[in-house]
């Protein structure tokens, strides 16, 4: 079957991962390092979010399933990495796991009734879950540390060696490294056959159907993949900032996540990351420069967005290949 996606695919993006996306990773990881050495933590905010909005991604950009409870996975997940620490080992390694686990757990509970519905019943739905936990999470006050938070463990160095310090530095490697593996991995996913059948069902579900695809697993699958990265992504939130609060299952936190995903397009892994890094940018230097009025900016660029529905990312790369294709016309 040939589906027409609304997406264009990345150049490259199929087949195996080449060699130079590994150079470019591991180089822009390097370089944010030396050009930006006093802004260690935001950008190790900007790494976890990046985690948390790539998982939003699979439902939302290539499922079809817009939501705002991702948080509850994410939350989830930072309980489960913060409690991994307090009672089990303070391994990050092991914690990281936990959360993963903690994470796609709630997402094939609670995903085993949401997928089979769409559209605004599934968002509501997904806000319900978000509610439920934070509330659940607020009671277990013996468990959770309720309105206080979850807080008195620590954390190992990581691979024994290095410590989690108060500059930030070993937290932001940790959560950048993750962060381009979590893409690496994904990228491979949702580039396979796998991920080709998820867009076909988000284009044309009935089409999808009459061709013997069953629509129901493979949607619990791909909500339970990105309920385990968002577990991931809350996991590094707590080993880092060794603090977990009731925040972290709130409905805020999957709102800003979805606007970081428009913002950078869906659909687009790539443009998750740079929608997150844009909304974090903004957020810090506007609220610095203006804390009462920074939230006009980022109402502009929402208001932008209407004329670039397919985000940033899209829009310049759709630039960039006009501008390519009139260069090879006129050595033509």
């Amino acid at each position: 079957m040939q589906t027409t996606s609304a997406l264009p695919r990345l150049p490259g993006a199929t087949g195996r991962i080449p060699w130079h996306v590994y150079l470019i990773g591991l180089g822009l990881i390097l370089a944010l390092y030396w050009l930006f050495p006093g802004n260690m933590l935001i950008m190790t905010r900007i790494a976890i979010m990046a985690i948390l909005v790539m998982s939003l991604d699979l439902v939302t950009g290539y499922g079809g399933l817009p939501t705002l409870g991702h948080a509850a996975m994410y939350g989830v997940g930072a309980y489960g990495a913060g409690l991994c620490a307090k009672f089990l080992t303070g391994d990050p390694l092991a914690g990281l796991a936990v959360a993963a686990a903690a994470g796609a757990l709630l997402a094939l509970v609670s995903g085993a009734f949401l997928v089979r519905y769409q559209g605004l019943a599934f968002l509501m739905l997904t806000i319900a879950v978000v509610e439920i936990m934070h509330n659940l999470a607020s009671k277990m006050q013996h468990i959770t540390g309720g309105d206080d938070g979850l807080s008195g463990f620590t954390i190992d160095p990581l691979l024994g060696r290095f410590e989690f310090d108060i500059f930030g530095v070993t937290g932001y490697w940790y959560s950048a490294i993750a962060l381009f593996l979590c893409y690496l991995v994904l990228r491979q996913i949702m580039n396979s056959p796998f991920g080709l059948c998820c867009e076909g069902i988000r284009e044309n579900r009935d089409r999808m159907s009459a061709n013997g695809t069953r629509i129901y697993p493979q949607l619990l699958k791909l909500y339970v993949l990105s309920g385990a990265f968002a577990g991931i992504a809350g996991g590094l939130s707590a080993q880092i900032t060794q603090v977990v609060g009731l925040d972290s299952l709130g409905f805020t936190l999957s709102a800003e996540a979805l606007v970081m995903l428009v913002l950078g397009g869906t659909g687009n892994l790539v443009g998750a990351i740079l929608g997150t890094a844009l909304f974090t940018g903004i957020h810090h230097f506007a609220a610095t420069a203006n804390p009462f009025h920074w939230l006009f900016v980022i109402g502009g660029l929402l208001m932008l967005v209407v004329f670039l529905p397919r985000g940033f990312v899209q829009a310049a790369l759709r630039q960039l290949a006009r501008r390519a294709a009139s260069a090879m016309g006129r050595r033509a």
